[in-house]
């Protein structure tokens, strides 16, 4: 049903990520929603049919600052980057939504242009049949995984400090890894494990 003028569809996205980040994914509801938005459950049903229309408005409302027009020529591990970049500057601050973006990356339009684009890299270097289909699933895969590890389990938080704690005769390996990770930045660790990936990517079966 047509949306009534006074509640916008961005203003309507961003009490739903508000919600999100505040509570986490499973903190969404639509009388979450409603109470964020200074209105009743009943009322905001006016403008919105469930929770998993909720869903895809909040990964639409993300992916829209997503810059998804091709990186200038050059390399392709290079351009591949700048893509997995502008998606980690933009979901980052919200990582809890991650999970969304893989049920919904189907029928977001801002995630079948960033894939687009990427696709088109790979088309470009060479990629093409099952090994371009494996290499945009293992991209996507790495930089979702990787987003979500960092915001919800940074090498610099306890976990890692846990592990670094660990007897040296029982596990001298984990320790040892974990010892020289919380020295390793954000930044770093993510941009570290894209090149590996990419790295293989480069050097798989033609």
């Amino acid at each position: 049903m047509p949306r009534p003028r006074s509640l916008s569809t961005e203003r309507l996205a961003g009490a739903a990520l508000a919600v999100i980040d505040r509570d986490g994914l499973a903190g969404l509801s639509m009388r979450a929603v409603a109470e964020e938005l200074g209105m009743s459950t009943m009322a905001l049903y006016r403008y919105v049919r469930d929770r998993e229309e909720l869903e895809g408005l909040v990964v639409d409302l993300v992916y829209a600052e997503v810059d998804a027009a091709p990186p200038p020529a050059g390399p392709w591990e290079a351009r591949v980057e700048t893509m997995a970049l502008r998606l980690r500057d933009a979901f980052g601050a919200h990582a809890a939504i991650m999970p969304l973006t893989l049920t919904r990356r189907h029928e977001s339009a801002g995630s079948l242009c960033w894939g687009e684009t990427v696709a088109g890299i790979l088309a470009d270097a060479g990629f093409a049949g099952p090994r371009a289909a494996i290499a945009l699933r293992a991209l996507i895969a790495y930089i979702v995984g990787a987003i979500q590890l960092e915001h919800l389990g940074g090498l610099e938080g306890e976990g890692t400090a846990v592990l670094a704690g660990l007897p040296a005769d029982a596990f001298p390996h984990l320790s040892r890894t974990a010892r020289h990770g919380r020295r390793i930045g954000p930044d770093e660790e993510f941009r570290g494990g894209l090149a590996a990936v990419l790295r293989g990517l480069g050097e798989g079966p033609s």
